[in-house]
């Protein structure tokens, strides 16, 4: 019997609004809805790399795409207008901590004001509107504990980046406590997602794209921090989580999951950046790589991990694919697409392979 994936009611019809789509995450979760039959509307930038995946899988044939920026609030609302949307998915952001460094404020700028902008063009809005608002993990203010982060933890952020997600996640619940608490307005809920690996990230100063640029070209791989511990997981996990919850928004009893939700891997699979690249190597089948710490590089955080407890009693989510699926997922999605085969295609395939993984182990 073929799996049925378990938001296909949920979605199937929806209109859905993707802010940041043109980016990584977003076309992964772009090509996912459209394959759930969502009536899918982007509104992002132009790909924020070259190559990207947006291109690669030729999302802007699959969806509805404007080109706008997610500050930019009289644009916003007009789209929101014309659209009306049942579920909006705010991605849009400047997601590379080291990249905070060197443009700080316009990663507050987006990161930040992006978010608050979301929020206004909802709150502006008569028709009722769920909203799932992306940050990241490093929201936490960072102590290097061995347990995971809850959501309940302590904000914070040494660098930029995580300053502004965790500004973001205070005006979250300040726009929803102020705005949204009636039954009848906005259910809001933000994610917090561990380090995502998959096929068709190229971004700057991020170790995937860095490890497969390094090995296309026959040079080592070079790692600046191998003894960093981080929650990786592949880019179908979170994006799950993200389904899952926007439906549990969208249903009768959403008031119970207007909150924060970590998605992460198992503790098992919080790995070093060394294993990461050890394994990435060996799957490709060639190369090697070599420790080149930084010792004045800007700052990153040794040791994450994430506390997932309430996705899985609230909304009944765990991770599915564990540290070498995640691997070998991702390898083999850019191998795939150096033999000139379809990008598309493998994240379709994937799509379906995790979806098979997810009802064969259960899903509620």
């Amino acid at each position: 019997m073929a799996a049925v994936n378990p938001w296909i009611d949920a979605y199937r019809g929806r209109r859905v609004l993707v802010t940041g789509n043109t980016g990584f995450k977003g076309s992964w979760l772009s090509i996912w809805l459209h394959q759930l039959g969502a009536q899918v509307l982007g509104y992002s930038l132009d790909p924020p790399t070259s190559p990207a995946l947006f291109a690669q899988a030729g999302v802007g044939q699959l969806v509805t795409q404007v080109r706008g920026d997610v500050r930019d609030l009289e644009q916003l609302t007009n789209v929101w207008s014309d659209f009306t949307p049942d579920v909006v998915f705010h991605l849009a952001a400047q997601s590379i901590v080291r990249t905070s460094y060197r443009l700080p404020v316009d990663t507050v700028s987006t990161n930040v004001l992006g978010t608050v902008m979301v929020m206004e063009a909802a709150r502006l809005q008569r028709a009722p509107v769920a909203l799932v608002l992306i940050t990241s993990d490093k929201c936490y203010e960072n102590r290097e504990w061995e347990r995971g982060y809850a959501e309940d933890d302590t904000l914070g952020g040494r660098d930029v980046y995580s300053g502004s997600k965790a500004a973001a996640e205070i005006l979250i619940g300040s726009y929803r406590r102020s705005f949204f608490d009636a039954s009848d307005r906005v259910p809001v809920a933000s994610t917090r997602a561990g380090n995502v690996i998959g096929g068709g990230d190229w971004a700057s100063d991020r170790i995937v794209p860095d490890i497969v640029r390094a090995l296309q070209a026959g040079e080592p791989v070079r790692v600046r921090n191998p003894g960093a511990v981080r929650p990786w997981q592949h880019v179908l996990e979170p994006l799950s989580g993200y389904l899952q919850l926007g439906a549990a928004l969208m249903a009768r009893d959403r008031r119970g999951v207007e909150s924060a939700f970590n998605f992460g891997p198992a503790p098992e699979n919080v790995q070093s950046v060394g294993a990461l690249v050890s394994r990435a190597v060996t799957r490709w089948g060639s190369g090697e790589w070599r420790d080149e710490s930084e010792p004045g590089a800007p700052h990153e955080a040794t040791l994450l991990r994430l506390d997932i407890a309430r996705a899985g009693r609230m909304l009944g989510w765990r991770p599915r694919w564990n540290f070498e699926d995640a691997i070998a997922n991702t390898i083999d999605w850019y191998k795939a697409v150096e033999r000139g085969e379809s990008g598309l295609e493998h994240c379709r395939s994937q799509i379906a392979a995790y979806e098979a993984h997810l009802c064969a182990s259960g899903a509620r």
